[in-house]
């Protein structure tokens, strides 16, 4: 099955929310190099997603703040970019305009591999909709990142409690949930 690596908003824009956190930050970027680099090898097209919002320099996720660009730390070399407004990466679009979804079936991309930030919301919505239009997915938990988030009763829920609920939602619905060593296999 044709497959194609996602490594969706994986930019610094991230580091300038009140949210960022350095903890796990390490550790996913290296477990996404290595799935690139691994990609790479199998000759398994890479692409890389940015999420980018209307405003000025002062907007983290601004094309003017300057941060809308790769992690400092990850070495991507994609084959194609495309930057979206909205949650699900099906809807970026590349320089031509071209959606996600267009690119990906006029290469006859069947699979597609779920990596980025967040875990909860633009990793699962982009797995959600890749579904439910007929691609294979397989979600790389430990390729995502996430932080903290509190509820509205005043609850926090940790970083690995927003995995785990992410990985009961989509598993055998949307996706298949997979390690970052075991996504190629």
């Amino acid at each position: 099955m044709k497959t194609a690596l996602l490594v969706i908003d994986v930019q610094e824009s991230f580091r300038h929310r009140p949210y960022w956190q350095d903890g796990e930050a390490a550790t996913f970027i290296a477990r996404t190099q290595d799935l690139i680099d691994r990609c790479r090898d199998a000759r398994i097209p890479v692409v890389q997603v940015f999420h980018v919002e209307p405003g000025d320099a002062s907007h983290p996720f601004s094309m003017a703040s300057g941060h809308v660009r790769t992690m400092r730390e990850l070495s991507i070399r994609p084959d194609a970019v495309f930057h979206k407004s909205v949650h699900s990466a099906m809807f970026g679009k590349d320089e031509q305009g071209r959606t996600l979804e267009a690119w990906l079936r006029e290469k006859g991309i069947e699979r597609v591999l779920v990596t980025g930030i967040r875990t909860e919301q633009c990793c699962e919505t982009t797995t959600r909709h890749a579904s439910d239009l007929g691609f294979d997915v397989r979600y790389v938990m430990d390729a995502t990142l996430t932080f903290p988030m509190r509820a509205t009763s005043g609850r926090e829920y940790s970083a690995a409690e927003i995995r785990e609920r992410t990985e009961l939602v989509l598993t055998d619905r949307f996706a298949k949930v997979v390690s970052a060593n075991s996504a190629l296999a």
